[in-house]
């Protein structure tokens, strides 16, 4: 079983910072890929950020309403991945989700998500 637990949302004023954390613990094999995804009230989700992990690639990938505001990176030791985000505007409020794609064992391999953490941005 694995799991994935976010911390590091909250309130923060337009302009702000903050950073999300996403820890997988469980079994785990190895770690292809790590995302970060928001839906916003009304809205679909979209993806955010992406890191290729496996392999130590480290490949990124940014939604262009994020680009050079945000920042995705990962620690392969702890199986975690963090989200940096600065210049926060209000239309960054949403719900984050972390999702990984795991191999629990050398050919199997599924998507994972956390339960999200809240991030407001106040204007």
């Amino acid at each position: 079983q694995v799991q994935l637990v976010e911390s590091g949302g909250g309130l923060v004023q337009a302009g702000g910072s903050l950073r999300l954390s996403c820890a997988a613990s469980g079994s785990i094999f190895s770690i292809n890929a790590m995302n970060w995804y928001r839906q916003a009230p009304g809205k679909q989700r979209e993806l955010v950020a992406s890191i290729i992990s496996r392999n130590n690639r480290g490949t990124t990938n940014y939604a262009d309403s994020v680009k050079g505001r945000f920042t995705i990176s990962r620690d392969n030791a702890d199986n975690t991945v963090y989200l940096q985000m600065n210049s926060l505007k209000s239309e960054d409020t949403a719900v984050y989700y972390c999702n990984m794609n795991i191999y629990i064992n050398s050919l199997t391999r599924d998507d994972y998500w956390g339960k999200g953490t809240l991030v407001t941005v106040s204007s």
